[in-house]
């Protein structure tokens, strides 16, 4: 099994409400805001994206996040490198961090089997 496209996209800011007023400037909506500076961003039915403040002194990340429906049925190529297999999150996914040959890291997201 492979992942079937982009689910979103996360993305590290120092200064949430900045960020969120350009984001709906080009025409995003607020799906949902936490009070530590984060919060769920969408524009019609395409790849949400997630956005959370960072410290000043940290570098604002960006980290594209691929949907995978099973996770139990995903098999990973030994050419890709696994920097943590499936755990559960905090938030309702089960999520996979790979390492592309430039270094970068991406999230893989499947659902929680219940």
């Amino acid at each position: 099994m492979t992942t079937e496209g982009i689910e979103g996209v996360y993305l590290e800011t120092h200064n949430w409400g900045k960020s969120a007023k350009f984001l709906q400037a080009l025409g995003y909506n607020v799906d949902f805001a936490t009070e530590d500076g984060s919060g769920m961003l969408r524009n019609s039915d395409g790849p949400y994206l997630l956005l959370a403040e960072v410290p000043e002194n940290q570098k604002p990340e960006v980290q594209v996040v691929l949907r995978v429906p099973d996770a139990d049925a995903f098999n990973v190529e030994e050419s890709v490198e696994v920097v943590t297999p499936f755990e559960e999150t905090h938030y309702g996914t089960q999520e996979m961090k790979v390492r592309d040959p430039d270094g970068r890291i991406w999230s893989l997201q499947a659902p929680i089997k219940k």
